[in-house]
């Protein structure tokens, strides 16, 4: 199926869904705004705290839509599950491992033109191709200072935690959380992959990509335009998470693949950004949070989605990642986003 008519499948089947789907205690069906650029329309927790097929549902790190039009949901405890995208419901649910069988810390996921699934592990960190049924297919090389230390600079669990595909298919796109040791505190590495004529994927360029004080990048996702929708998160104990939505544009921004150290000096041209909205601004729309939180709305959001593009607009479906805490959430929210 062609990217447009999945999008416009998952479009149609998901406005079907709201008057299926929980939207929150008071049943809100209308958009309300959280900034003039974004809107939040309803909230899903059908599906907190359930399992499927003796699997739990829940520890969403990353969403994709599938070439069906179903939604792909990959936790970072190595199950893919499929969920209908009319009703969020799982319908099926698909191991990953490791080339020898040990269990990922699935990240990142995108769903290829030939429908293998693309997966970033923040372990290593790793970006795998995977068949439909599991198989590791290949394996995309990584520059060595992004590897987690010894073996490179990078934060044990601050690694690939966004993974995108640009609209025409031909780079794929991986966010680290955290700065590398020795780059300066709040810049992150931003590194991509384009497509070869063999259909496999080489390091290209990489980027800096400066975050708000205190926060890191647990997910991208790639706008039609080449930009890029960027989320920050933080948290802070007794206070809550900081969730904030970014549009980020790397068209100019300085290659950084062959500059060791990240330093205040200038001479580097980040990714520009421009906020398009901080969650704990939109309506609660009567949600209910487990612990302290700025807005009860708010959970510890880690994967998003263009789900539609109507109008103008992009729908974008976000989830949070529970895991498996009694204090935290498995939430869905969805939002209309003006570019």
């Amino acid at each position: 199926m062609r990217p447009r008519t999945v999008l416009a499948t998952v479009t149609a089947t998901l406005a079907a869904a709201a008057s299926l789907v929980a939207a929150g205690p008071a049943g809100a069906r209308s958009a309300a705004a959280c900034s003039p650029s974004v809107a939040i329309e309803r909230f899903s927790d059908a599906l907190d705290k359930t399992t499927y097929e003796g699997a739990f549902v829940g520890n969403f790190s990353a969403l994709a839509v599938d070439r069906d039009g179903a939604l792909a949901a990959v936790s970072d405890r190595s199950v893919l599950f499929s969920l209908d995208g009319r009703t969020l419901q799982p319908r099926g649910t698909l191991p990953l491992a490791d080339e020898y069988g040990a269990a990922l810390d699935s990240e990142g996921l995108v769903v290829d033109r030939d429908g293998t699934y693309l997966v970033s592990s923040e372990t290593e960190p790793s970006v795998r191709r995977h068949s439909r049924d599991g198989r590791v297919l290949d394996r995309l090389p990584v520059p060595d200072a992004l590897r987690v230390a010894p073996a490179g600079r990078a934060p044990v669990n601050g690694t690939f935690e966004g993974l995108t595909m640009t609209r025409d298919g031909r780079t794929l796109v991986a966010s680290m959380e955290y700065a590398l040791g020795g780059d300066v505190a709040g810049t992150v590495r931003v590194q991509t992959w384009r497509r070869t004529h063999d259909d496999r994927f080489r390091p290209a360029a990489q980027y800096a990509y400066r975050t708000d004080p205190g926060l890191g990048v647990p997910e991208i996702t790639a706008t039609p335009d080449g930009r890029l929708l960027v989320l920050e998160r933080g948290f802070t104990a007794g206070v809550g998470n900081t969730v904030r939505l970014y549009l980020a544009d790397p068209r100019r921004a300085t290659d950084v693949s062959e500059i060791e150290q990240l330093t205040e000096r200038g001479g580097v041209r980040p990714i520009r950004k421009t906020l398009l909205a901080d969650l704990a601004d939109c309506p609660d729309l009567g949600a209910t949070a487990r612990q302290p939180q700025p807005n009860p709305l708010l959970d510890n959001i880690e994967a998003m989605a263009v789900t539609g593009r109507p109008h103008g607009r992009l729908d974008v479906l976000l989830a949070s990642d529970d895991n498996q805490n009694p204090a935290q959430t498995t939430r869905f929210y969805f939002l209309r986003v003006r570019l």
